[in-house]
């Protein structure tokens, strides 16, 4: 399966597309990254201006995001591959036990006890049976849990990342998981950013050294393939 050439950055100027390994629904699994339901009102307790300044953001979430990341579930499923999810969760209502950079000042100021309602996995797209979620008080969904841990206890190799924000957890988990020698591939269109400018931007950085950035559309017939 080869991935069409996009978001190719400086280095990558004149990168053919990616040739994905052979699908194995044993060794790959989809993660799902902090789709929690406080983001389906992004910047609407802020007034009219802010509102409206996050609803190409909202409108991108609704109608694209979780639509994907539904189809990729479903297809997941249907092959025997595991589904996992990660969610911002602290374990302290007062949140002394988040990470630095979800307690800065501003929009990275991430109070979200576990049991909030906000905290919670958006019902569309929420898991299902035993499938595992893990909480994170940090951007990357591997530090700070034993998600590594699991991932290489039930022998998977590649992992397909989806979720929001493109540029900040989407983009820490890439990393931590290219990192830790996972083959990673990004459905550009199962993420969002507050920006469809800083998405972009991001994927352009990833792809090809982090993960392999190709479409929803993509990745499901690569699992049809397998």
């Amino acid at each position: 399966m080869i991935l069409k050439p996009n978001h190719n950055s400086f280095y990558y100027a004149g990168a053919a597309g990616a040739e994905l390994p052979r699908f194995n629904c044993k060794d790959t699994a989809l993660l799902v990254i902090d789709l929690q339901r406080c983001y389906l009102r992004q910047g609407e307790d802020g007034g009219a201006a802010e509102a409206a300044r996050w609803e190409p953001f909202r409108k991108r979430l609704a109608d694209k995001v979780l639509p994907k990341v539904q189809s990729l579930e479903r297809r997941f499923r249907a092959a025997g591959s595991e589904v996992i999810f990660a969610r911002i969760a602290c374990q302290k209502n007062n949140g002394s036990d988040r990470s630095l950079s979800q307690r800065l000042p501003g929009f990275n100021d991430l109070l979200m006890p576990r049991d909030s309602e906000g905290s919670q996995i958006i019902d569309s797209v929420a898991p299902q049976g035993d499938e595992i979620t893990v909480c994170k008080t940090t951007d990357s969904a591997l530090t700070g849990t034993n998600l590594r841990l699991m991932l290489c206890n039930m022998g998977i190799k590649n992992v397909v990342v989806c979720g929001i924000f493109t540029d900040q957890c989407v983009a820490s988990t890439v990393r931590s998981l290219a990192d830790e020698s996972f083959f990673v591939v990004i459905p550009e269109d199962a993420c969002a950013a507050g920006t469809m400018e800083l998405h972009d931007h991001e994927l352009e950085i990833l792809n090809h050294i982090y993960a392999q950035v190709g479409t929803c559309a993509e990745v499901l017939a690569w699992t049809r393939e397998g």
